[in-house]
């Protein structure tokens, strides 16, 4: 089994006083995906290159103390790419691919931060922009290799992924044209990406047990008044390999779950 973890730390050194390298090596995955890592490359020399025996790969944001993804892998890579092409995202550390090539597979393992628009109209229009330059970047990756993209989407996709549907219904994250977007990324059709939702392939009715993120606001945790905002996207071959998940609601690194997906192949 390949065992795939994604992870939204808010602040690996955050992260790092409250266990999770050893949180990590208690679940020992083949690779673990984590978003807004919130670190520069100084802060990881001599600390962060490795956790729990994993080797960590990097794109940091130019602005310190924000965004940035890493992954942490058993395997070596063949290539690691580091952003997508966009300089205004570049810039925000948003994008980290693992590439595992083979003269008889292209695989890659994508660790993703998507812009959040809560902040704001302005931050709202740079995630607008933000996804419509990533599509066209989806659709032209699955058409050379297979991928998992593993991140924090910032997107719940239908009423079931987040508790407050009705009164969210004009906020960041649940916006119809967002929405319509994920629908659009995950429709096989010719105008869609044909990417597949991994844990709503393995779970597709659940609610409460699918969220991944909750407010720090009032006692949204305690009352499971979360969303699901966590993906693993998945090229069709690779998602048709997936067997198990796990979301990890009491693991408290941040605001967010981790979440893992099994797949039956190796690197």
């Amino acid at each position: 089994m390949f065992k795939l973890t994604s992870l939204n730390l808010n602040g690996l050194r955050s992260a790092a006083t409250k266990g999770v390298a050893d949180w990590v090596a208690e679940l020992a995955p083949d690779c673990i995906c984590m978003q807004e890592i919130r670190v520069q490359a100084s802060d990881i020399e001599g600390r962060f290159e490795e956790m729990a025996g994993l080797k960590g790969h990097f794109h940091f944001a130019e602005k310190k103390g924000y965004a940035g993804t890493a992954v942490y892998t058993k395997h070596a890579p063949s290539q690691v790419v580091v952003g997508w092409g966009d300089p205004e995202f570049d810039a925000e550390g948003r994008y980290l691919e693992l590439r595992f090539d083979t003269p008889k597979r292209k695989f890659s393992v994508i660790s993703c931060y998507f812009p959040s628009g809560s902040s704001g109209e302005e931050r709202q229009e740079a995630k607008f922009r933000f996804l419509k330059g990533f599509f066209p970047h989806l659709v032209a990756l699955k058409k050379e290799r297979e991928f998992v993209l593993c991140g924090d989407i910032n997107i719940a996709h239908k009423e079931i992924d987040l508790k407050n549907w009705r009164g969210n219904q004009k906020n960041s994250g649940f916006l119809p044209e967002e929405r319509a977007w994920m629908t659009k990324l995950l429709d096989a059709g010719a105008e869609g990406a044909g990417l597949v939702d991994v844990y709503r392939m393995l779970k597709p009715d659940t609610t409460g047990e699918a969220y991944t993120w909750w407010s720090n606001r009032g006692q949204a945790y305690a009352n499971n008044v979360g969303w699901r905002l966590d993906y693993h996207l998945a090229t069709p071959k690779t998602a048709a390999l997936a067997r198990t998940e796990q979301i990890y609601k009491t693991v408290k690194f941040s605001d967010h779950a981790p979440i893992t997906v099994d797949y039956d192949f190796k690197l």
